[in-house]
């Protein structure tokens, strides 16, 4: 059985926050040695822990001013339709099959207002086998992934993984 324990954390919470981050430096902020790291990682990275490393971008500096997302109701039996026909637009940044009050919950990215009302209404709702949409639309973001990793780690809880 494999289990994440304390350093296994330590080194996901490093990651985390800076995916950048030398093994050494990661060495020197957790305590233990730099072979140890590297095994981990990779040990992680084999587990399917770790999926891959990326980036976090500006989307401000990219255009992208207005984050919203958008809860989408949808006849069942257009489940696949729909969803290929979302992916073609390119402002749409994830999707998600949820449970409650929507059937699917897509973000979306914009440089404005009048980008989402074209993205909304003209593409997302001329999309056949689409009931309904109701638009929330972002006034703050944090990402909250560091704090949920130091939580496991502050509860000292190991992690079994299936």
């Amino acid at each position: 059985m494999n289990r994440l324990d304390e350093y296994d954390l330590k080194i996901l919470y490093e990651l985390v926050n800076n995916a950048a981050i030398s093994v050494p430096t990661m060495s020197k902020k957790i305590g233990i040695n730099t072979s140890v790291i590297y095994s981990r990682i990779k040990r992680l990275l084999k587990l399917g822990v770790i999926k891959k490393y990326t980036i976090v971008i500006d989307n401000s500096k990219l255009g992208i001013n207005i984050n919203a997302i958008v809860g989408i109701n949808r006849d069942p039996k257009a489940k696949q339709i729909v969803y290929e026909e979302i992916r073609k637009i390119p402002q749409i940044i994830s999707i998600s099959e949820v449970s409650g009050r929507f059937d699917m919950l897509v973000t979306i990215g914009v440089s404005n207002l009048e980008e989402l009302h074209d993205v909304v209404i003209n593409k997302i709702g001329r999309i056949d086998g689409i009931l309904n949409t109701e638009t929330f639309v972002e006034l703050f973001n944090v990402d909250n992934k560091s704090v949920h990793i130091k939580a496991l780690l502050d509860r000292q809880q190991n992690i079994v993984l299936k």
